[in-house]
């Protein structure tokens, strides 16, 4: 089986497109501020494994990400940085 090669400009926008993605939902979800929401995921475990290309988590659907996140949350796993 051939594996596509992905260029990393479109790498790079799907797995912003799929941030984007992920804080709506979280946003739709529970009320909050997006703003909030994307820094606390951008920050966290899942946000960083989602950004590592290696990961292959950008082949995941945003919901996917969303209960991974919500794990993390709820395991009090995160790594929210303060800024």
């Amino acid at each position: 089986m051939h594996e596509e090669t992905i260029s990393k400009d479109r790498l790079a926008y799907t797995i912003d497109l799929l941030v984007t993605m992920v804080v709506e939902e979280i946003a739709e979800n529970t009320g909050r501020d997006p703003k909030v929401i994307l820094n606390e995921f951008i920050n966290s475990k899942t946000g960083t494994a989602l950004y590592n290309a290696s990961s292959k988590l950008w082949c995941a659907g945003p919901s996917y990400i969303v209960e991974l996140y919500n794990n993390e949350k709820a395991r009090g796993d995160t790594m929210t940085a303060q800024v």
